[in-house]
């Protein structure tokens, strides 16, 4: 139990971590100093870590990393999202 703690505890801080990125392309309305790639890559290497969470959380197990990465993958689709749409308009 206290593992899951530790797992849920660090999983929300590296979630929460793209929140200042994401503020800051709000912001500016600017993408152009970011790498698209590198969050395309972010996101298939979170998208498979997903389905690892999913296969756990179906055994009754890791929910905490199940909730973490869903909230990291969906914060990086955001981002994904503002990347393209800000990008468009700056060309």
């Amino acid at each position: 139990m206290l593992f899951a703690l530790f797992q849920l505890i660090g999983g929300v801080i590296l979630s929460f971590g793209w929140i200042p990125q994401i503020v800051q392309i709000i912001r500016t309305k600017s993408v152009k100093d970011l790498n698209q790639k590198t969050f395309w890559l972010l996101f298939a290497g979170i998208g498979l870590m997903e389905v690892y969470a999913v296969s756990l959380a179906l055994d009754g197990v890791g929910y905490a990393f199940l909730i973490t990465n869903t909230m990291s993958l969906v914060l990086i689709v955001f981002i994904l999202s503002l990347i393209l749409m800000y990008r468009n308009k700056e060309k």
